[in-house]
């Protein structure tokens, strides 16, 4: 099989943005994205998905961390798929759950050619939480950042991604942890070669 890697490269006015993928790696990380709290939970996602992944980010955080946060996503989404090219003899489908103290993180994915994203924490969708039960940011970082990062990485990479926070607890570290976890052992799940798939899983035959 040949090597599924990818390098992508992005540079706006805002953010200049290089992701380098192998995702069939052995969890191997080297991110610095300017961002303290993301750099911990894409190695996370990384190591669980045993994705060699390394980014280099430099943005405008003076102004704030949207354009570094949503365009990471962006070239996430793009090397992801890039590096599985026409998709054929994936599983497509991936589901994963992992706990952090009380919170579950649910993880669900189809690899299908179209971007969507329902992310619930608590019961409810991101942006309906009240905001006074939401999670103190860190390192400038929010909740509702999370949501822009996995709108423009599922987008990008053409996947449909159902995510699940239960319950919602207060530290943003503890909410996040195991949603990134299980994301990279969905992702590994659903990206890995079925040898009895002959073809694209699609029964239109392609996967755009």
């Amino acid at each position: 099989m040949k090597k599924r890697t990818a390098v992508i490269k992005r540079k706006t006015k805002e953010t200049d943005i290089t992701v380098k993928l192998n995702i069939d790696g052995s969890g191997k990380t080297k991110i610095n994205t300017g961002i303290g709290l993301l750099d911990h939970m894409l190695e996370l996602f990384a190591f669980w998905g045993l994705f060699d992944l390394e980014i280099t980010a430099k943005g405008d955080l003076k102004v704030d961390i949207h354009h570094t946060n949503e365009d990471i996503g962006i070239v996430l989404g793009q090397a992801f798929k890039k590096a599985l090219r026409d998709k054929k003899g994936i599983r497509r489908i991936g589901f994963a759950q992992a706990p952090m103290e009380e919170v579950i993180g649910s993880v669900t994915i189809d690899i299908n050619g179209r971007g969507f994203l329902d992310f619930r924490a608590g019961g409810s969708e991101i942006h309906k939480l009240d905001a006074r039960h939401l999670p103190k940011s860190q390192d400038g970082y929010k909740l509702q950042d999370t949501k822009h990062l996995f709108d423009s990485f599922a987008k990008n990479l053409g996947m449909n991604l159902n995510i699940k926070a239960e319950p919602l607890n207060l530290d943003l570290h503890t909410t996040l942890e195991p949603v990134f976890k299980a994301l990279g052992i969905a992702l590994d799940q659903a990206t890995q070669i079925d040898p009895r798939r002959k073809g694209v899983p699609s029964t239109k035959g392609r996967i755009d």
